[in-house]
């Protein structure tokens, strides 16, 4: 069998070299997924701890997933070009060592295509599987790690032997597919990644989303008619808050009030990020005015009737931050419906579905 692959690039060096690029982009891509997790579904032990600055930090972070995420899929099909005659050998185990090394690359090689091939399509908004994305895409990732982790272990002789360029033998057309290799990821990451990196925009040729296009000069992934809420007027809108002292306000109330006004970015789980001056009041007068303790959470109710964020509940240190808004205007706008006219949340380093639409009610809990 072994005689079918004749190329003589199916070798331990060029292997372990492609190997180090696409851990890299497995460990960028792991570690940021976490926070991910974390800011939008935070363990008790967390929950009081995240912290609302920088202000680019999830803008940052959320990003690089991506980026990593789309940069892996080129690096694991040059992963499995280069080793796939290994896949075919017989008899399939031959020791306990390699059961554990052919152990580790069913977990690997299937928890990671699952895990590109759900997240490429995530940043498409398309979900064509009847399981929950972000729940399966986490439990995954830790099972890619696993596999990861115990392929290393099983292949740490090998991998040690051919890791320093001066201890591999010379292999013809071994720099030029590597160089290959290294030229295809930056070409796919320089055309995808301006949809979340400013400076390279103009090349954001194959990036599902560009930043810059949708009502107000901003995307927009949930619409109003899509929420169910294409049929609030300002007439019939009021903010409640509700807390030790319980008040109402109209949205001319409400634009009575001080307003300020904050540069913010707003940050997808899809990738995308795009800065925005966002004009309202800060949601710790409202709290104050509640009577709320300094350490006390909020609910946040929207008028939202279709999706799985309709509710969230946001953090003292987000809601005590100054640049934390309920939002009226957005670049000097008032809010188009799409945003969430007449009110919605924008908080630094906080995941865009967070930034609750729509609002109708403020909950202080605690």
């Amino acid at each position: 069998m072994q005689s079918a692959f004749r190329s003589r690039l199916h070798e331990p060096r060029t292997a372990v070299v492609i190997g180090r690029w696409l851990g890299a982009a497995f460990v960028i891509c792991f570690l940021t997924g976490l926070i991910s997790h974390g800011l939008q579904d935070p363990p008790g032990w967390l929950r009081d701890h995240l912290p609302s600055r920088p202000v680019d930090g999830y803008r940052i972070t959320q990003g690089l997933h991506v980026i990593s995420g789309i940069a892996a899929i080129p690096l694991l099909g040059a992963k499995l070009w280069t080793v796939y005659p290994r896949l075919f050998a017989w008899p399939p185990v031959r020791s306990v060592l390699h059961a554990l090394e052919r152990l580790g690359i069913v977990l690997l090689l299937g928890a990671a295509l699952l895990e590109v091939f759900t997240g490429l399509l995530n940043t498409l908004q398309w979900y064509p599987w009847p399981f929950p994305f972000r729940q399966t895409h986490f439990w995954l990732a830790w099972i890619a790690v696993g596999g990861l982790l115990l392929h290393i272990a099983a292949k740490y002789p090998e991998i040690s032997a051919n890791w320093r360029r001066v201890r591999a033998a010379p292999v013809p057309g071994r720099r030029a597919f590597l160089t290959g290799v290294a030229v295809s990821v930056a070409t796919v990451t320089a055309v995808t990644a301006g949809q979340s990196v400013p400076w390279l925009r103009r090349l954001d040729l194959l990036a599902p989303r560009r930043p810059d296009i949708g009502p107000q000069g901003l995307p927009v992934n949930r619409t109003a008619a899509a929420a169910g809420t294409a049929g609030v007027r300002a007439a019939g809108w009021r903010l409640t808050v509700a807390g030790p002292a319980p008040y109402t306000l109209t949205l001319a109330e409400l634009e009575a009030l001080p307003q300020y006004t904050a540069l913010l970015p707003i940050s997808c789980v899809e990738g995308w990020s795009a800065s925005a001056h966002w004009t309202g009041v800060r949601v710790r007068d409202l709290l104050d005015r509640a009577g709320a303790r300094a350490g006390a959470r909020l609910r946040v109710v929207s008028l939202e009737r279709y999706g799985g964020y309709a509710t969230t509940e946001m953090e003292a240190s987000y809601a005590r931050d100054p640049l934390t808004l309920l939002a009226l205007r957005v670049n000097g706008e008032v809010l188009a419906p799409d945003h969430g006219y007449p009110a919605r949340i924008i908080a630094p380093n906080r995941p865009g579905v967070l930034q609750t639409k729509w609002v109708s009610r403020l909950e202080v809990l605690g």
